[in-house]
């Protein structure tokens, strides 16, 4: 009798146990969420969008296994745990690597302004010693009209910078500054022409 209430009581603790063992990390999920949602107010998703969806991802499984040991009578909670902590430290860099990438993008940007302006500069001035002639006139008109272009473009640009979106002032100003050097080489090519 005694060895029964014993192996009773035993058995009570046990599930007892392990009924413990299988909560829920809630402040863990909370700490991870909180630090998930500080990389995409970093803007993880445009300057490290491939760590932040892997951080994305993570946090998915990591909420998928949760449902699957909730459905179990004994639930297990330290792997899902050991992958709470590792995806919160992820999180964190990406927040890190967002910022320093942002910085990154906005310093190219900077130099990229001042590399066009020079271009555009030089391109008024091959413009003025570009050839005339009946075709030439043509050309230059629609030479013209693509400066202005590219000018209306890095307008655009700068107020995209100054707005703070560095990644698609960045878009912007280098696709204008390939078609300002295409008409540089245009030109230079041309004036070459008329001096041989």
């Amino acid at each position: 009798m005694k060895n029964k209430i014993l192996m009773g009581l035993a058995a009570i603790a046990m599930v007892a146990f392990l009924s413990g063992c299988g909560k829920v990390p809630q402040e863990k999920i909370d700490a991870t969420n909180a630090a998930i949602t500080a990389a995409q107010t970093a803007e993880a998703a445009v300057y490290v969008p491939a760590e932040f969806t892997a951080v994305q991802d993570s946090m998915k499984a990591i909420m998928a296994e949760i449902e699957v040991q909730n459905g179990k009578l004994f639930k297990k909670f330290g792997p899902v745990t050991t992958k709470l902590d590792e995806t919160l430290a992820a999180a964190n860099q990406v927040t890190a690597n967002a910022g320093t990438r942002k910085e990154e993008v906005k310093k190219e940007v900077e130099t990229l302004m001042t590399e066009i302006k020079a271009v555009i500069e030089e391109n008024v001035t091959l413009v003025k010693k570009a050839p005339r002639g009946k075709e030439g006139a043509a050309v230059l008109e629609q030479i013209k009209t693509e400066m202005a272009t590219i000018d209306a473009s890095v307008l655009e640009a700068q107020g995209l910078y100054d707005k703070g979106a560095y990644m698609d002032a960045d878009n912007k100003v280098k696709a204008a500054k390939e078609r300002a050097v295409g008409i540089n080489t245009e030109l230079k090519e041309a004036i070459a022409k008329v001096r041989r």
